[in-house]
């Protein structure tokens, strides 16, 4: 079935980013793994609202994907392509041709092709539509691209992923030639590829973020007429955390304080990324919402010229008991007949 990312995050069409947003967060909180411990349906569905959110979030992903729908992702491609071979359309048609790239990849996958795993080139369509053809020379594989999901977690340790690889590659008993001695090659019966599985460990660094792209070099699509082989690219996205908040490098912990530390001052127990349980020192008369800055507690950095980690920020909120004692209330009353002794005589 087609993906439709506003569905899976239930707004419409033409809702806003803040909508877009608010949407995200509540199914987020709703069906995130931390949550629904054990259940595959809600991890499934968990991925999709994080899928329909990378795209709608941003306004030009958004808009490739109002345009191509499902195919959004190739659209970069398929314009670089047409660009290359010009603006006119196929010999004896008129300079208003236009393509559609769903019908192409429709086509394509037809064939036997397959977007975006290093099966086909949208040069290779394009240049059959417009006969511009290819050089004979070696020609680099393509890059092939992966997109994985890490935790917070794992973002601040690092992780590993294993990939399980795909694709053609040029037969080894015939070098790619589909003959043998003037005879059809038995291995590929002809093809002069056959198809292969690899399996490929990524290390992801610590202080990875939402983008980040690690590169495997030559574990891309192989190349043509000798050309080396492309790169393999695994683009990191990072689940949303239940209780923390990340800005760069450094994250916000919304930490609870007792209406009477908040006044007197105390101290409070504050859980980091790392997993350690810290004591926080809490100041006097501490307002709710206020943040107290944790230094190195944050993020690894990921930033050639900076080292050591960001910070972490506790943001206070303050907790109003749900029961108090006789005495207690007591106490209360005096202290709000103080305040109000001290606001009749300021």
């Amino acid at each position: 079935m087609a993906k439709d990312y506003y569905t899976a995050l239930g707004v419409q069409k033409d809702a806003s980013q803040k909508e877009i947003k608010a949407a995200f967060r509540k199914l987020a909180r709703k069906y995130h793994p931390d949550v629904n411990p054990n259940d595959k349906s809600a991890e499934e569905r968990f991925k999709a609202i994080n899928e329909a959110h990378d795209v709608l979030s941003d306004p030009e992903k958004r808009a490739k994907y109002d345009r191509y729908g499902e195919n959004w992702e190739h659209a970069e491609a398929f314009e670089k392509a047409r660009a290359q071979y010009g603006n006119g359309g196929p010999r004896g048609y008129s300079e208003s041709f236009t393509f559609d790239i769903n019908d192409l990849l429709r086509q394509q996958s037809a064939r036997g092709g397959r977007a975006g795993a290093g099966g086909f080139d949208f040069s290779d369509i394009l240049g059959g539509i417009f006969g511009g053809g290819r050089s004979r020379g070696p020609m680099r594989g393509q890059n092939v691209e992966y997109a994985t999901e890490i935790t917070l977690e794992e973002a601040y340790h690092g992780a590993t992923r294993v990939l399980h690889l795909q694709g053609q590659e040029p037969c080894p008993t015939c070098g790619g030639s589909g003959e043998i001695a003037g005879a059809t090659c038995h291995n590929c019966q002809g093809a002069g590829a056959v198809l292969t599985s690899r399996r490929l460990e990524v290390s992801i660094p610590a202080g990875a973020r939402d983008g980040t792209r690690v590169r495997i070099a030559g574990e891309g699509s192989p190349g043509m007429a000798g050309g080396p082989r492309g790169d393999v690219y695994v683009v990191v996205k990072v689940r949303p955390h239940p209780r923390f908040e990340r800005r760069g490098d450094d994250l916000i912990e919304e930490v609870q304080v007792p209406v009477e530390d908040a006044v007197l001052g105390g101290e409070v127990h504050v859980q980091t990324i790392a997993g350690k349980r810290i004591a926080m020192k809490v100041p006097p008369l501490t307002q709710s919402g206020r943040q107290i800055k944790l230094k190195g507690l944050g993020m690894p950095s990921l930033d050639h010229g900076k080292k050591g980690h960001g910070d972490l920020y506790a943001k206070v909120r303050i907790v109003i008991p749900d029961q108090i004692s006789d005495r207690e209330r007591q106490l209360f009353e005096q202290l709000r007949e103080a305040r109000n002794g001290h606001k009749v005589g300021t």
